[in-house]
């Protein structure tokens, strides 16, 4: 071969190497333009040469009170994530450190935006602490991909200022475990607000305590995870109507119909004793709750109703504001005095939308957030115009236990967003404080938390990306669910889908009662608990939702069946042994002198303790 030819396919060798080294790097480079994954997606994001490099030498560097709260609970965060143990220190940042920055002076960022810049340093950088925060939830969601994050910049700040859920735990008792894992989730999403109607145990009228109630330290339980993820839990009480937790026994509070009917669901809005009442409830929950807004729902007051019926609502508004005036302006009364007593105590007031059909004649106060969820007369964008703030919460938004469920891929391949109300859409943001998705229990039983659980956390990732930035950063529903699966779930979350104990047959024993019975694990994660005489169900007494709440009901033995939830049953570590608590009643079997097996709250009977033993 000639020397001349010899350099010739030399010289191609090299050029087709060189051809070889640049095409990946090309790639590479187009791929480092690409945002990194997170939920929401990211605003924006420069990309910039290099990686920021997690690993064992790893800081977190904060130095003012402030900064170092955000810093203390994102080591927390790191260490149930399993990223080890990260000291917090001041000062001196160097390669692979966490710097958190709270600068008042970044009023561009907002309340709640923040940078992150990523490179030989980790740096987060708020406005606030809450953020500095938030941009600590990118970076765990960073972290869960790999310890390696691409070089780069994002100046990340939320569309919308309310972004959340509204979670039912009216009538039924919804597990604390349950609801912290929620909470965690909402925070590592950057959700901010939990709306929960529930009851909280009263000192002050004990005849309102039926099942199922929250003690005041489970709420203060609650709260305390709530202000450490920035997620404000906002207390309701629903009112005038959907009373019945709270006035059953109080037949002397409850509307009366002119055929002398009582109606124990509806207060009577016309009696100073009622005003009263409920304002002494608002008291209590002040006691451990430490939302900045009140709640008092003020929906289906006279549903399948008629005003008429009560002559007492008019003849109370007509001596109150004139003869010009209309039974619907009594309710409206009632919500401005609750108003009044609200913003008295520093709160700002919300209700629903569907009580505000136009009869009026007297205004809902000024300032009065106003959640919409229902297509009635007075319109999304007349609410708006007249000043209120405005939420969607949508019925399209909704997970109802045993009924409709919110369709997220429709609503993700829609481009939803929060101007979408039921019955119109807006083309302007303004006056749109954000939007929620809303648990409801209307069928008790026709659904288990954990099953809830599957359905709510892609409509929980759907909410967080429609309030924060863009409602579609993915070309399909499919691409934006594999954000969700690629940042998992929260630090912390706990899997309550796991079975104590292995499937088999066992002896329970508890005091001097003992029966045999064989556990299977429920496809979501419960447990049967079957005997040679069938399945252990709670069943009887009074119904509410279609489950029987009241303690002191009996479980027993009944024929198996897959579908009846009543029949799923947890196994509560507790005292070297187990508590059996029902799915559905959230209350413990314990032993009665005749062997009986019967249900309680557990502040009201001490839960019996199940030693099984393998049979």
């Amino acid at each position: 071969m000639g020397e001349f030819r010899k350099r010739a396919l030399r010289l191609l060798g090299m050029t087709a190497a060189l051809t070889l080294l640049v095409a990946p790097t090309s790639a590479v480079a187009q791929e480092t333009q690409k945002a990194p994954v997170t939920v929401p997606s990211l605003t924006n994001w420069s990309a910039e040469q290099g990686s920021y490099e997690y690993g064992r030498g790893a800081r977190l560097v904060a130095d003012s009170p402030v900064e170092r709260r955000v810093a203390d609970t994102l080591a927390d965060d790191l260490r149930e994530a399993g990223h080890g143990t990260v000291p917090v220190v001041r000062g001196g940042a160097r390669t692979g450190d966490i710097v958190i920055d709270v600068q008042a002076s970044r009023t561009a960022l907002g309340a709640e935006g923040y940078e992150l810049h990523a490179g030989k340093r980790l740096s987060v950088t708020g406005a606030t602490e809450t953020g500095a925060f938030y941009g600590t939830r990118t970076v765990l969601q960073l972290l869960a991909q790999g310890d390696r994050i691409p070089a780069g910049r994002t100046v990340d700040v939320p569309r919308y200022k309310e972004r959340g859920v509204g979670v039912c735990a009216c009538y039924v008792h919804i597990s604390l475990p349950w609801l912290e894992n929620l909470v965690r989730e909402m925070a590592y999403n950057k959700l901010n607000q939990l709306l929960v109607e529930l009851k909280v145990k009263s000192d002050a009228h004990p005849e309102a305590n039926t099942w199922g109630y929250y003690t005041k330290d489970e709420i203060r339980q609650l709260v305390a995870l709530g202000d450490k993820y920035h997620v404000e839990i906002i207390p309701e009480i629903n009112s005038p109507g959907h009373m019945d937790p709270w006035i059953e026994n109080r037949p002397d509070l409850q509307l009366t119909d002119s055929d002398g009917n009582k109606q124990p669901a509806r207060l009577d809005v016309t009696r100073q004793a009622a005003f009263d009442y409920y304002t002494s409830l608002m008291d209590e929950y002040a006691q451990v709750f430490t939302a900045r807004s009140w709640h008092m729902g003020a929906d289906e007051y006279m549903l399948g109703s008629d005003y008429s019926k009560y002559p007492q609502m008019l003849k109370y508004a007509q001596e109150k504001y004139g003869s010009g005036a209309t039974p619907q302006d009594a309710y409206i009364d009632f919500i401005n005095r609750v108003q009044a007593y609200a913003a008295g105590k520093g709160k700002k007031l919300r209700i629903w939308n569907d009580g505000l059909t136009g009869a009026n004649t007297v205004p809902v106060a000024a300032g009065t957030t106003v959640e919409h969820w229902l297509n009635v007369a007075v319109k999304p964008s007349q609410i708006v115009a007249q000043g209120y703030p405005l939420m969607n919460a949508a019925y399209s938004l909704y997970l109802v236990r045993g009924g409709f469920h919110s369709d997220t891929k429709s609503l993700y391949d829609q481009s939803w967003d929060p101007r979408s109300f039921e019955g119109e859409k807006l083309t302007s943001s303004k006056g749109i404080t954000g939007a929620k998705i809303s648990l409801w229990p209307d069928n008790g039983r026709g659904e288990t938390e954990n099953e809830v659980a599957v359905e709510l956390w892609p409509a929980l990732r759907h909410i967080a990306q429609a309030t924060w930035g863009d409602p579609h950063p993915d070309a399909t529903y499919a691409e934006f669910t594999v954000r969700g699966t690629a940042v998992g779930h929260a630090p912390g979350w706990r899997d309550l889908t796991r079975l104590p104990v292995a499937e088999g047959t066992y002896t329970f024993q508890s005091g001097g009662r003992s029966f045999q019975a064989q556990v299977q694990r429920t496809a979501e994660g419960y447990a049967t608990v079957r005997s040679a005489d069938g399945c252990l169900e709670v069943r009887g007494g009074k119904l509410t939702l279609n489950v029987p709440l009241q303690p002191g009901v009996e479980a027993t033995w009944e024929i198996c069946d897959a579908q009846n939830t009543l029949q799923r049953w947890e196994l509560q570590p507790a005292a070297g042994g187990f508590r059996l608590v029902n799915t559905i009643t959230q209350m413990a079997v314990s032993p009665a002198d005749d062997g009986r097996l019967l249900q309680y709250p557990p502040d009201q009977h001490t839960p019996a303790v199940w030693y099984p033993t393998a049979s």
